[in-house]
C-alpha cells in the first residue's frame, strides 16, 4: 500500500479523493464533526501540494435516490470554514461531466461531487461507473479506512483505473491496527464488550493466539456469569451461547490466552436505579447486572498496569446512567495515566466506546480512537477489506 504522503510531483493533479464524511445531520445541522475533523490533515497537505481535489463521499442510505436532506452541502459549508478556502459542491450529474476538463472552468481547489450513493451503480460495485469517476482525475486517494470493508465502485472498483494511493488518516489507522495485530509489543490485553457474544465471537477467536489476556465485560459477560453456575437474575443475555463459550475457553487454553470475566457486579432493579455491589453469588432474581464491581475494577486496572499494548472494545457498564459508568472510566482513566507515561500503546474502537470517550471528553488521551465501526471489527476478525486490497 502505497501513502499519497510519499508521492513527489503532485503539483496541478487532479486528486480523486475518498473520504467517509458521513456525519449526523439534523435540519440541515452537524451534530457531530469527528469524521470532518480526521481528514483536515490529508486536506490541508493535498492543498500545500498545489492540487485540485474532486471529493467523493456519501451521507446515509439514499439506495440510488436523490434525497434533498442527504445533500453534502453543510459539510461543504463547514469544510469552507475550516480550511479557510473555496469549497464547491457540485449538484450536476455525474454522467454529464464528461470527463475532467469540467474542473479546468472554476478557480476553487476543493470540489464536492453530490453524495455519491445518490446512484445505484456505486453500492453495485459498477464497473462502467467507477471508469466514468476514474476519468475525473489523475490519482485516486483512498482516506476512507471506516468504508473500506465495502465493495463499492468508489473504493474498489475505481483503483482499476488509476495510480491509487492511502491519504493520511488511512495510514495512521493502518499503523494502529498493525500494532494490535501483527506488530505486537506484548504482554497484549484486549479488553471487549458488547451485548452479544455471537457478533463478537470471530474477532476473540482471531484474537486469542495473538493476546495474552482478553477480558470479557458489558452485556455478553453476563453469559459467562451464568455458564459458571451463577445466577444472573434478570440481566441481558444471549440464548445459547454455552458451546461457543465452551469454543472460546478450549481455544484459549490451547493458545495459553488467558480469559477474564467479572468476579464481583454493580447490579439495580431497572436501568434508571441507584447500584448495589454484588458477589456473583448474591444476585437476586429481580436484579440485573449493570456495572462491574471493585474488585473486576481492581483486577482489570492490574492487568492494563502488565500490559504493554492494549485494544478497547466495548463499555464495562450501562455508563449512560452515571451509577453504572464507574467500571468503564476507571478502565479509561487508568490507560490515560499509562498512556501518558508512554508505558502502554492503546486503540480504542467501536461506537459505544467512542460515545463514552466523547461524553468524558477524553478522547484525545488514547495512542489511536477509531470511528469506523464495521471496518475496524473486520478487520480484527481477520476479513481482508475490499478497499485495503484494492490499494494493494
Amino acid at each position: 500500500m502505497k501513502s499519497i504522503l510519499n508521492e513527489k510531483n503532485l503539483k496541478r493533479k487532479k486528486i480523486l479523493l475518498r473520504l467517509d464524511l458521513n456525519v449526523p445531520l439534523e435540519n440541515g445541522k452537524i451534530i457531530d464533526s469527528t469524521r470532518i475533523d480526521k481528514i483536515l490533515p490529508t486536506l490541508n497537505f493535498l492543498i500545500q501540494q498545489k492540487t485540485k481535489i474532486i471529493i467523493l463521499s456519501h451521507v446515509g442510505r439514499p439506495k440510488g435516490k436523490t434525497i434533498k436532506k442527504l445533500s453534502l452541502k453543510p459539510i461543504g459549508e463547514d469544510l469552507k470554514k475550516k480550511l479557510n478556502t473555496s469549497v464547491k459542491l457540485i449538484t450536476k450529474n455525474i454522467y454529464e461531466i464528461k470527463n475532467k476538463e469540467f474542473f479546468e472552468k472554476f478557480d476553487e481547489e476543493i470540489f464536492i461531487l453530490e453524495n455519491i450513493r445518490f446512484y445505484a451503480e456505486e453500492e453495485k460495485n459498477d464497473f462502467k461507473f467507477a471508469k466514468h469517476l476514474a476519468g475525473f482525475g489523475d490519482i485516486y486517494v483512498n482516506d476512507a479506512f471506516s468504508c473500506s470493508h465495502r465493495a463499492h465502485a468508489s473504493i474498489q472498483q475505481i483503483s482499476k483505473f488509476l495510480p491509487s494511493f492511502s491519504g493520511l488518516q488511512l495510514d495512521l489507522e493502518m499503523t494502529a491496527l498493525n500494532k494490535i495485530t501483527t506488530e505486537i509489543t506484548k504482554p497484549i490485553t484486549c479488553i471487549i464488550g458488547g451485548s452479544k457474544i455471537s457478533t463478537k465471537i470471530n474477532i476473540i477467536k482471531n484474537l486469542i493466539p495473538r493476546f495474552n489476556n482478553i477480558i470479557i465485560v458489558g452485556g455478553m459477560a453476563n453469559n459467562f456469569i451464568e455458564y459458571f453456575g451463577n445466577n444472573i437474575g434478570k440481566s441481558i443475555k444471549e440464548k445459547n451461547c454455552d458451546e461457543i463459550i465452551e469454543e472460546i475457553l478450549s481455544l484459549s487454553k490451547k493458545k495459553k490466552c488467558k480469559i477474564i470475566y467479572p468476579e464481583d457486579v454493580l447490579v439495580s432493579k431497572d436501568f434508571n436505579g441507584s447500584s448495589i455491589n454484588k458477589e456473583l453469588d448474591q444476585i437476586l432474581p429481580d436484579e440485573m447486572i449493570l456495572d462491574i464491581g471493585p474488585k473486576t475494577v481492581k483486577k482489570i486496572i492490574n492487568l492494563i498496569d502488565n500490559s504493554k499494548t492494549l485494544l478497547w472494545n466495548g463499555p464495562a457498564g450501562y455508563f449512560e446512567n452515571p451509577n453504572f459508568a464507574n467500571g468503564s472510566i476507571k478502565i479509561a482513566k487508568k490507560i490515560i495515566e499509562n498512556n501518558k507515561s508512554n508505558k502502554i500503546f492503546s486503540v480504542v474502537g467501536g461506537g459505544d466506546t467512542v460515545s463514552l470517550l466523547n461524553k468524558l471528553k477524553l478522547v484525545g488521551n488514547f495512542n489511536f480512537v477509531s470511528t469506523a465501526g464495521g471496518a475496524f471489527l473486520e478487520y480484527l476478525e481477520g476479513k481482508k477489506l475490499p478497499g485495503i486490497t484494492a490499494l494493494n
